[in-house]
């Protein structure tokens, strides 16, 4: 069994880009300590000994940077570099068709700007799909969740849903290759386009465990969030 990992990172991070300069690099760019954020995740999966191969999916014209950075940080033996869609199903979907995954692999999707997810999280995520199949990483819901109705005049609340059954979804999510791959397959017969590739795996009918996650594996979306990075990272450089 191998473990495969793809990490989409074609978008253009409009949030982020939006409180920039307009030549700004997109968000997986931008650096972290003085590492790019991209090559941190990659670091956190070259990392955990099981990963196999890690592919990267970026847009066509960020295809020549990344490969300079991966050879320039010592990961070329262990990344592929391939184009990426126009959104983020299609950026997995093309690496997903780039790995020569068996039905019994297992395959992880990663954030690219997820850049302090740790090795245990990994690979507790692995041990998980070895066991059910498919797994995603994910938080108990701390706040009061309400279900509103959108209306003309703002949101109306119409019900209360317990805490207990809600987790944030996170990443790494894991599945098995041969049911991903059926996933995304149906997913594109049908012209489905889901929220992540867990509500794919979640309507070709199969079981989707949780493995607990962390509040340091959040995702770089917003202004602010690279300084909460910066933050989780000297405190974790200061634990060792």
């Amino acid at each position: 069994m191998r473990v495969f990992v793809i990490l989409p990172a074609a978008g253009l991070g409009t949030r982020m880009a939006a409180s920039q300069a307009p030549s700004s690099a997109p968000k997986q760019f931008l650096e972290l300590g003085g590492v790019p954020v991209l090559i941190r995740t990659l670091r956190a999966f070259a990392a955990v000994p099981q990963v196999t191969e890690i592919v990267v999916a970026v847009r066509a014209c960020e295809i020549d940077r990344l490969t300079v950075q991966v050879r320039e940080y010592g990961f070329a033996d262990k990344v592929r570099v391939v184009e990426g869609g126009d959104h983020r199903q299609q950026s997995v979907a093309n690496a997903l068709n780039a790995i020569g995954c068996d039905p019994d692999d297992i395959v992880l999707v990663h954030d690219a700007v997820r850049p302090l997810i740790d090795a245990a999280t990994i690979e507790r995520t692995i041990r998980a799909v070895e066991k059910h199949d498919a797994a995603i990483v994910g938080l108990p819901a701390v706040d009061t969740i309400k279900q509103v109705e959108r209306t003309a005049d703002g949101a109306i609340i119409t019900s209360t849903i317990p805490r207990e059954y809600i987790v944030r979804a996170q990443t790494p999510q894991g599945f098995r290759c041969g049911l991903l791959k059926r996933a995304f397959a149906e997913a594109a017969a049908d012209g489905f386009i889901g929220t992540d590739e867990a509500s794919l795996v979640e309507r070709a009918g199969a079981q989707v465990a949780v493995v607990q996650g962390s509040a340091a594996n959040f995702k770089i979306t917003q202004p602010g969030d690279l300084e909460l990075a910066e933050f989780y990272l000297q405190h974790q450089s200061a634990a060792r």
